[in-house]
């Protein structure tokens, strides 16, 4: 599985990375792994994955955490997440 993980201000790439992972763990496991590393890289804190935005991971295979989804400031405007291949 291959990951992207966009970092978005005005409309700019402010970071972004791609995290690819061929274990043999499921889905979601690999999805949330993914993530909590991009958030290390991209120093900021882990999203909380509300209900619009696990809707729109399931239906687009792609979603957006908006300042809603974080605990602390979010010094972009989103973080945005797309699977670009699957197992």
């Amino acid at each position: 599985m291959k990951i992207w993980f966009k970092l978005m201000k005005d409309h700019h790439i402010v970071k972004d990375t791609t995290i690819t992972d061929d274990s043999c763990d499921t889905r979601t496991h690999k999805i949330f792994r993914a993530l909590e590393e991009a958030c290390h890289q991209f120093d900021v804190g882990i999203p909380i994955w509300l209900d619009s935005t696990v809707r729109d991971f399931k239906r687009f295979a792609r979603a957006r955490f908006t300042q809603d989804a974080f605990v602390e400031e979010l010094y972009a405007d989103y973080l945005e997440i797309e699977v670009l291949e699957e197992d």
